[in-house]
């Protein structure tokens, strides 16, 4: 295999890789993996369609850089497509004729980063764009990126990271620093303004390089001091004290949380998702500029040294917005916990069967069979049951500790998402006390926006200096905690215990038609959007629900399982019994969905759903719907939250199970099969495979 990042076997002029992004991202990573570049094309296009579906990789100028990391790839690679037709990769200016897949190993290196960084970095430059455009041929193409990626030495070696004559796009992504044009001279000279910038992506490969380049440029036409730290895959060095001292205002263009946030604290500060940096970067400058003058600018506040949020953290969003991802984080913190917890549990019941969950040890004390066998026994004094039996205890009350931290860890990071650290100790307050009056995951809920609301208002109070550095650690986590505490002791606690009752309650009575109704809406949202927020919803409503442990919640738990399970079983299933409407990558992709389906896990659809949502996943709200009603009507009960059938033993009638699933996947599979009739016709999928290749 060639060491160079790109080879004329990975480029094409002139094709026609297909009319939308997921075929051209499967053309490419094909590509790769003809020419030995990755050993799975599969794996990698799915990588970078998830990639493509958080957030469009067209830029403007008729460029798409979809990119990704996979353990397939073992060397940074580009594959290169200048388009006959051009296809939207979702830029604002239209669709894009010149697209790079940009692979990087799962472990990339810096060095490999490095290169990839100085290709995001040659393609916000006009006469580069123009070259590749006008290549006669592969070699040129291939001594384009070569130069892009390694430039030539300066001619003059005076210019250095973060002085004011370095060369533009020269700048090293380790450095984190780059300056404007040539500086005033004269002490007579204004001062011009100085402007600092974080830009940053979830993946750290393209957008955060791109970014941080097209604000540069944008500040040497608008004639300002610029510095720029992207934290990015390659590395970056923080800015200086001084830098940040002098800086005027600072722009967060970033996807994700910003490092180091609390150095920037007072500056006026712009904020946007990274795109924006990429397609506006004049217009940044120019409000970061107007900041810098404006008293009443927004500015930099809280003490976080890191974060986690998205493009949430831009104060353009609306407060539903901000209020949605708040609540997602915490959902997405808690998850793990529920995982952890709840197959620990199932474990313990295999081990020691269910009667593991209770013993009374005495007339005034209770406390479950596992806790007691795992406090009071060792492997040296093996209760009468045994080591397994022991083992079961073990497993049970490390799991059954694990559930009892799910409301205040939703609580907590629901806070976090809102206040930063220090909403933290508030948020895990407000779940412990929301569990102690019985409030359960809806006092969790609220608990958490109040709290992060609280510690935010608490962050914005003028203080004397010398208590600022008491403020994130002391003051806000003090009166934060105090205040959301007594509000949920006080105010809230007793009427969201009784919505949590009245909820509890309404679930132990339905039966009958009602009960399958539930189970009909459950199977539809855990299909709608597999994964999504919609999906989570559910999720999340069966999952807290296991902590009650009535038979209502492991119904609930049971339904949402069943029917998650049906989308990618049931297209696995449609690539055997029809084939012929189906090309080879997704017949590929259904042998894949059979063990992702019988594991729960609904993202094995997702390569289907995403290039032919209109008939894939109305098909599989069908088969969830039916798989849901059918549990329900079956009293089918599920104890684990995850592992779809290989934890059957935690289930009251895995026979009943299977049945349902069976029937969903089958429904599923004929609405598919009939839907994709009325697509092309196998004559003209089978001239044109690779157009109609699904990956995601």
């Amino acid at each position: 295999m060639s060491d160079k990042i790109i080879t004329v076997n990975t480029v094409n002029l002139d094709v026609d890789a297909g009319n939308d992004p997921a075929a051209v991202i499967t053309f490419l990573a094909e590509d790769l993996g003809d020419a030995g570049r990755t050993t799975d094309p599969s794996e990698l296009a799915r990588a970078a369609l998830a990639r493509e579906a958080k957030s469009a990789t067209g830029l403007p100028g008729g460029i798409a850089i979809p990119h990704a990391r996979a353990a397939s790839v073992a060397t940074a690679s580009l594959a290169f497509a200048r388009l006959a037709n051009k296809v939207d990769f979702g830029a604002p200016d239209g669709p894009a004729d010149l697209v790079f897949l940009i692979a990087a190993p799962e472990g990339a290196a810096a060095d490999h980063m490095k290169l990839l960084s100085s290709l995001a970095r040659a393609l916000v430059r006009p006469d580069f764009v123009a070259a590749l455009r006008e290549a006669p041929s592969d070699e040129r193409v291939v001594e384009l990126v070569d130069e892009a990626i390694n430039p030539a030495p300066a001619a003059t070696a005076s210019a250095t990271p973060g002085s004011a004559s370095a060369a533009a796009g020269t700048a090293s992504a380790t450095t984190g620093v780059t300056a404007a044009a040539a500086p005033t001279s004269g002490s007579g000279a204004q001062k011009r303004p100085s402007i600092v910038a974080i830009t940053a992506c979830p993946t750290g490969i393209a957008h955060t390089y791109m970014a941080a380049d097209a604000l540069k440029y944008a500040a040497e036409r608008a004639g300002v001091d610029f510095h720029v730290e992207p934290q990015g895959s390659s590395g970056s060095t923080p800015f200086t004290p001084d830098v940040i001292a002098g800086a005027d205002a600072v722009i967060f263009a970033t996807d994700v949380g910003v490092k180091g946030k609390s150095r920037f604290h007072g500056k006026p500060v712009i904020e946007s998702g990274v795109k924006r940096a990429i397609n506006e970067p004049d217009a940044m400058i120019a409000e970061a500029v107007e900041a810098s003058h404006n008293p009443h600018a927004s500015r930099v506040e809280g003490a976080a040294d890191d974060g986690t949020t998205g493009e949430g953290s831009s104060s353009s969003l609306s407060l539903g917005k901000k209020i949605q991802q708040a609540l997602m984080t915490g959902v997405s913190y808690m998850i793990p916990f529920v995982a952890a917890g709840g197959l620990l549990i199932a474990l313990g019941f295999l081990l020691a069967g269910y009667q593991i969950a209770n013993k009374t040890l005495d007339s005034s004390k209770t406390l479950s069979d596992g806790a007691y066998i795992a406090l009071h026994n060792s492997l040296w004094d093996l209760p009468a049951g045994g080591l397994g039996q022991y083992l079961g205890g073990v497993s049970f009350a490390i799991g059954a500790l694990a559930m009892s931290m799910l409301v205040p860890v939703l609580a907590g990071y629901i806070s976090f998402a809102i206040a930063d650290r220090p909403g933290i100790a508030p948020g895990f307050v407000a779940g412990l006390v929301s569990v102690a009056v019985g409030a359960s995951f809806i006092g969790g809920l609220i608990g958490g926006l109040i709290a992060g609301a609280v510690c935010l208002a608490i962050s914005r109070l003028p203080l004397p200096q010398w208590a600022k550095g008491l403020q994130p650690v002391i003051i806000i986590p003090l009166f934060g905690s105090l205040i959301v505490g007594g509000l949920m002791f006080m105010l809230l606690g007793k009427p969201l215990a009784w919505v949590t009752t009245q909820l509890t309650d309404g679930l132990n009575s339905m039966n009958g038609s009602s009960k399958i109704v539930l189970g009909i809406v459950l199977g539809l949202m855990m299909c709608f959007d597999l994964g999504g927020p919609v999906n989570k919803a559910a999720y999340l409503f069966a999952t807290t629900g296991l902590a009650i442990g009535d038979t209502p919640q492991l119904e609930i738990m049971a339904a949402v399982m069943c029917a998650g399970m049906v989308p990618p079983l049931a297209m696995a299933l449609a690539t055997v019994v029809r084939p012929g409407l189906f090309t080879d990558p997704e017949r590929e992709n259904g042998k894949a969905a059979w063990f992702l389906g019988a594991a729960f896990i609904s993202e094995g659809a997702i390569p289907f759903a995403a290039k032919d949502p209109v008939r894939v996943i109305p098909s599989m709200m069908a088969g969830g719907a039916l798989a849901g009603a059918l549990i329900m009507a079956f009293g089918v009960t599920q104890r684990a939250p995850h592992g779809g059938i290989f934890v059957f033993f935690t289930m009251n009638h895995w026979l009943l199970f299977l049945a349902a699933l069976a029937a969903g996947t089958v429904l599923g599979t004929v609405c598919v099969v009939a839907a994709k009739q009325f697509g092309k016709s196998h004559t003209e999928r089978s001239a044109a495979p690779q157009l109609e290749t699904v990956t995601a």
